[in-house]
C-alpha cells in the first residue's frame, strides 16, 4: 500500500511541477534576485509562452492540486468532523472563483464611477452567478447521473434501483439536512439582494454571519473514527497525530497555492481561445472563465464518488454552493469597499439583477429536489436540460442566431419563473418531508450551541 499511494502522491505533485517551474523562474527568482542586487531573466520559452501551452501546463496544475485536496480532506475525518472536512475542501475547491471574482470587484472599486469600474462590477456579477448556476446545472446534475451509471455502481450502497422510466435515485447522507436548510436560507436571502441596488453591508453581514453559524455548528459534530479509507489517504490516516495533522495541512496550503495562482492564466487563457472563435467576451466571463474555476471542485467530487463514496461526494458539491452562496457574495462588497478606499455599494444593472434571481430561483429549485435527501435521474435532468437550454438559447440571442419574442434579460425572468413554479410545487407536495427537515435541523443547531453540544475527544493511534 505504501508504494502505491506514494506512486500516487508523486504523480500528482508532478502534474503541478511544471507550472511551479514557470512561477519560479518568472515571479520568484527575479523577485529574489532583484532583492539582492543581481539582475536574473527568465529563459525566453518561458516568458512567452503561448496561450494553449499556458491553458495545459495551468490545467494540468489544477488537476494534481484537485487530487490531493481529495486525500487532504480524507484523511482529515480521522481527527475533524467530516462535514468540516468536506468544508474546508469546499472552499479551497473553490477558492479560484473566488480569486475571480475578487479581481472583478476590486476593479469596480478602483474605477468606481467610470464606465470600466460599472463594467466590472456587472462582471464581477456575472461571474459568480454564473459559477453558481453551473455547480448546480452541470455539478450537481453530472454528478448524480455519472453516480447511477458509472460502472460498478451496483456496489455503491447510495445508488437505489426503482422501477418506472428513469426512476432510479441517488440516496443522500441525511447529515446534510443542515446544509440543505442553511442553503434554503441563503437562498431566500439572495431573492432580496437586487432590491437595494447591488451588494451591501446588510448582504455582507447576513451571509457571512450565517455562514460563519453552519461552521460553529459543524465544528461541534462528531469525528467519525470508524470510516473505512483505502489508497492515498489509508496510508496518509497510517501516521502518528502529528505527522498526518503536519501531511494534511502541506497538502491543503501547496495545492491551495496552485489553484489560487494557476486558474487565473487557466480562465485567461480559456476565454482568449474562445474569443478567438468568436465567442463574446461577456459571455466567456460569466461562463467558460467559472467553468474552469470550479473544474478542482467537479475533479474531487468525481473522485469520490468514482470510490463508491457519492454521499461525500455530493456534501461536497452542497457545501461548495453554500460558501460560494454565503462567502462569496456576502465578501465581494468588502473587497470593493478596499478597493475604493471607503464603504460603498457593489452596484450592477438591472441584466444582473435578473441573473441574481434566476441563480436563487435555480438554487430553489434544486433544494426542493432534496428535500427527501434523494435525487432521482428525471431530477438530474431536468437540472441539466433547464441549465443547458437556458445558456445555449441567451448564447443563440446574443449571437442573433435565432429570433424571440423576448430580450436576453426578458429570458432569465421567465426561466426564473419555471424554476420558482416547479420548487414551489414541489415543496408543497413534499411539505411533511420539509417539516421534518426543518425540525430534524432546529435540533442540530441546538444540540450544538446547548452546553452539552461539545465534541467528544477523538481517540488517537
Amino acid at each position: 500500500m505504501r508504494r502505491r499511494a506514494l506512486g500516487a502522491i508523486s504523480a500528482a505533485v508532478a502534474l503541478t511541477l511544471p507550472w511551479v517551474a514557470v512561477v519560479v523562474a518568472t515571479d520568484l527568482l527575479p523577485w529574489l534576485t532583484a532583492a539582492v542586487g543581481l539582475d536574473y531573466r527568465a529563459p525566453a520559452a518561458l516568458q512567452t509562452l503561448s496561450t494553449l501551452s499556458t491553458v495545459i501546463v495551468t490545467g494540468l496544475a489544477v488537476l494534481g492540486a484537485a487530487f490531493l485536496l481529495a486525500w487532504a480532506a480524507e484523511t482529515a475525518e480521522k481527527d475533524v468532523p467530516q462535514a468540516f472536512a468536506i468544508a474546508v475542501l469546499a472552499v479551497l475547491a473553490v477558492a479560484p472563483e473566488y480569486a475571480v471574482d475578487a479581481l472583478y470587484a476590486w476593479n469596480a472599486g478602483v474605477f468606481a464611477g467610470t464606465e470600466r469600474g460599472i463594467e466590472a462590477g456587472n462582471l464581477a456579477v456575472a461571474n459568480m452567478t454564473g459559477a453558481n448556476r453551473i455547480l448546480i446545472g452541470i455539478g450537481w446534475a453530472g454528478v448524480a447521473l455519472f453516480t447511477i451509471f458509472r460502472r460498478g455502481s451496483s456496489a455503491d450502497p447510495a445508488v437505489e434501483r426503482r422501477p418506472g422510466f428513469l426512476s432510479d435515485v441517488v440516496i443522500l447522507d441525511r447529515e446534510i439536512g443542515l446544509e440543505i436548510v442553511f442553503l434554503l436560507i441563503a437562498t431566500l436571502w439572495a431573492f432580496l439582494v437586487p432590491l437595494s441596488g447591488g451588494i451591501d453591508i446588510f448582504d455582507m453581514l447576513f451571509l457571512v454571519g450565517l455562514y460563519v453559524c453552519y461552521i460553529a455548528v459543524i465544528l461541534r459534530g462528531e469525528v467519525e473514527p470508524d470510516m473505512d479509507h483505502v489508497g492515498v489517504p489509508a496510508y496518509l490516516q497510517s501516521f502518528s497525530r502529528p505527522g498526518r495533522i503536519a501531511t494534511v495541512i502541506v497538502l491543503f496550503v501547496y495545492s491551495g497555492v496552485m489553484i489560487f495562482t494557476a486558474v487565473e492564466p487557466f480562465a485567461h487563457g480559456l476565454e482568449f481561445l474562445g474569443e478567438s472563435v468568436g465567442i463574446p467576451s461577456f459571455f466567456m466571463i460569466q461562463w467558460i472563465a467559472p467553468l474552469a474555476s470550479e473544474a478542482p471542485e467537479l475533479i474531487v467530487v468525481v473522485y469520490l464518488v468514482n470510490k463508491a463514496r457519492s454521499t461525500a461526494g455530493f456534501n461536497a458539491l452542497i457545501s461548495s454552493k453554500l460558501n460560494q452562496w454565503t462567502l462569496l457574495i456576502g465578501t465581494l462588497v468588502v473587497v470593493h469597499s478596499l478597493a475604493l478606499g471607503s464603504y460603498g455599494v457593489l452596484a450592477f444593472d438591472f441584466k444582473q439583477s435578473a441573473e441574481i434571481w434566476l441563480t436563487a430561483a435555480q438554487s430553489f429549485f434544486a433544494v426542493s429536489l432534496l428535500i427527501r435527501f434523494e435525487i432521482s435521474v428525471r431530477e438530474a435532468l431536468t437540472l441539466l436540460v433547464l441549465f443547458l437550454s437556458q445558456v445555449f438559447l441567451e448564447f443563440a440571442l446574443i449571437r442573433e442566431f435565432v429570433s424571440l419574442p423576448v430580450s436576453s434579460t426578458d429570458l432569465l425572468l421567465v426561466y426564473s419563473a419555471i424554476y420558482l413554479v416547479l420548487g414551489t410545487a414541489l415543496f408543497v407536495s413534499r411539505r411533511r418531508a420539509f417539516g421534518r427537515l426543518v425540525r430534524r435541523t432546529a435540533g442540530t443547531v441546538g444540540d450544538a450551541m446547548s452546553m452539552g453540544g461539545d465534541r467528544p475527544a477523538s481517540a488517537d493511534d
